[in-house]
This record gives structure tokens, sequence and C-alpha cells, in this order.
């Protein structure tokens, strides 16, 4: 062979091997365990986890990572610590991390992660800790949770589980669940579907107005942005920091409150309870209704109901000396209307006032609006 040739088949070796060396290899490790022990994360370098519990008395765990990162073990009395770390020192570090680790099914789990996602599946026991960046997902888990992202969504599904799972910025979802269990964000929407305290009652977001729902309502709040809703048969609860809020179809009931945007529900079967501290409200009652009340602190209000309906009117436009002053009620039912002839300093802005009130078909329903610079119209 010509010393050229071997040159040739030599950077080809070569080349292979560091192709090799980039893609990491899964590696698996095996540790004996009891049930009732503890499985520490403690991911300087961050790293995706999944921990899933099985009947066996060991824990085995699958893992990868990149050439700027290690991953050590060390066992303790019935449990074991994964430890993740960057190989070198240096700024503007980064790895990539995924760890699979099966438990037996009743086991604890401590996370302090830099950042990555946790999913736990099939675990009975005590999950504590935080992540800076990732989802938690918990699904047929049973026990208590204190678990924190900085940054991630958070999904629990089919469990039973107390305590709290908060996230700094995405949407929570909890489903089929039981317990003293708390969800919540600062950036996302929280929404809870089939979920029932211990008390037996039907648990609620944060923020939400206390209604006769069911497990089935639909239950939205969040921090701030939009709520769209599309199908609610078992009514809505609904609340934003500041967003719209729009209703398809509800049955029921809509309690619907947004601190800055327009409320839009496209037709209700039921009652309504509807604040807005700016924005118009547009409402539009089907079938027999229900009691309306109807508050926006700068807006205009229309309410669409039922050829028929039964009502009773208790209508307000408050118009502050700095607008208009040029607003109206807006109807063909007959409502008769006072309107005040000295400015009211008692709240804030000095204001007049509209009045309306009358009853249509003996008045079953009632029906209160209130806004501020802005007009009520009911066909």
């Amino acid at each position: 062979m010509s010393s050229r040739a071997f040159r040739i088949i030599s950077v080809v070796t070569t080349l292979i091997l560091l192709g090799g060396m980039a893609s990491a290899a899964v590696e698996t490790r095996e540790f004996t365990a009891s049930a009732g022990g503890t499985l520490e994360l403690n991911l300087e370098a961050g790293g995706g986890v999944v921990v899933k519990g099985d009947a066996g008395s060991a824990i085995t765990v699958s893992y990868e990572a990149d050439k700027n990162s290690k991953i050590e073990f060390r066992e303790s009395s019935g449990g074991l610590e994964i430890i993740t770390s960057y190989t070198s020192n240096g700024r503007n570090q980064s790895s990539s991390i995924e760890i699979e680790v099966h438990v037996p099914s009743r086991f604890d789990i401590e996370l302090d992660s830099m950042g990555g996602s946790l999913t736990i599946e099939g675990v009975d026991g005590n999950f504590r800790g935080k992540t800076m960046g990732g989802a938690l997902v918990l699904h047929d888990v049973r026990g208590e949770a204190e678990l924190k992202t900085m940054g991630g969504n958070i999904k629990l599904t089919d469990s039973d589980l107390d305590g709290s799972l908060k996230t700094m910025g995405g949407p929570v979802l909890f489903e089929n669940v039981v317990g003293d269990v708390t969800g919540s964000s600062m950036g996302g929407n929280v929404r809870f579907k089939n979920v029932v305290r211990r008390s037996g009652g039907t648990a609620t977001p944060p923020r939400l107005d206390d209604v006769d729902g069911t497990t089935d309502t639909v239950q939205i709040s969040t921090m701030g942005g939009a709520i769209n809703v599309d199908d609610a048969p078992e009514g809505a609860n609904l609340h934003t920091m500041g967003g719209d809020i729009r209703v398809d179809d509800a049955v029921r009931f809509v309690a619907a409150k947004t601190m800055g945007g327009d409320i839009k529900i496209k037709s209700i079967d039921g009652w309504v309870k509807a604040t807005t501290m700016g924005g118009d409200i547009d409402v539009n009652v089907i079938g027999t209704g229900g009691d309306v009340e109807l508050t926006s602190m700068s807006g205009d209000i229309t309410l669409v109901v039922p050829s028929g309906f039964s009502m009773e009117f208790d209508l307000e436009i408050a118009y502050t000396r700095g607008s208009s002053q040029d607003y109206k009620i807006i109807t063909s039912y007959d409502v008769k209307e006072l309107a005040t002839r000295e400015w009211d300093y008692d709240k804030g802005s000095p204001r007049k006032y509209i009045r309306g009130s009358g009853t249509v078909g003996g008045g079953q329903n009632r029906i209160k609006i209130r806004t501020v610079n802005g007009n009520i119209e009911i066909n």
C-alpha cells in the first residue's frame, strides 16, 4: 500500500470516529432500590427527564449526553442521585441531555434543574423542586407535589394529588384529577376539566368567581391574554387580567371577567354575568335564558334577547364631565328613563347618570346593565 493511500484511509477513519463521538449513544445503568426511596435530580447542566413507575425493586436509567456535559450517579440507601454537569468551565455553555428513569411505583422525587422538562408517570410519592425552564407533565400520579417551572407548560392528568404546580409562563391544564392541588401561571391560561376537591366539591382555577358549576364546566383563568371558548354545554367560568373574551355557544351560564378587553357571547341559553374594566360587551341570549348582569367601566353594551323574553330592566349609564355626554339607552322596549341634573363627585371623576327601568312580560328575568361613557342597546 502506498503512503498516500494510507494517509487517505487514516483521514477517513478519523472522520468516522469523530462522527461517532458527536452523536452520543444511549447508555443504561441499573441500581438497587426499595419502595419509598428518593430519586434526586441535581441537574447543573439541565436535561430532559422522564420518570416512570414500575412494579420492580430496581432503578433503571437510560441516558444520553453530548460532549459538553456528563452524568454521574450516587447511590443512597434505597435511592439514587443523578447529577449532570458541564465538562469544562466557561461562559455561554449549552448541553443536550435526555434521561429516562424507571423507579419502584412508590418513590419520592426531588428536582433541582437549571433547565429541562420533567415528566412523571405512574408514581406514588412526594414530588418537590423546580426547573429554570421546561414543561412539567404528570400523568397517573398519586401523593403530594410542590413543583415549579420558571417557564413552561404544566399538564396534570388522571391523578390523585395534593399540593401545588406553578409556572411563571405557560398554560396549565388539569384534567380528571382528584385532590387539593392548585395550578397557577403568571403568563398563560389555567384550565380545569373534571377536577374534584377532597371535600367532593368542584375545583376552580385561581381568581374565578364562585359559581354553581359542574366538573364539565369550562374553567379558564389567565394573568393576561385572550380567552376563546367554542362550546360550553355545562357553562363557562372565565377570567383574564387583560384581553378579550369570546364564547361562541354556551348553556346554563357564562361568568366572564376581564380587566381590559371586549366580551362577546354569541349564544347563551342561561344566565350571564360579564364584567370588563374597559371594553365593549355584546351578548346574545337564546332559549329560556336567565338573569343578565353586564358591567363595563368604559364601553358600549349590546344585549339581544328572544322574542317574548320576560324581563325587568335596571339600566344605568354614567357619563363623566370630560366626555361627549351624548350617550343613550337604545331599545324598542318601553323603558322609563330618568336623567340626573347634579354632578356626582363620590366616584372619582364628576359624573351624571341616565337610568332606565321597566318590565316586560311579567319581569321574570332581571336585566342589570351598568356602563360608563358608553351606550346601552337592547334588541
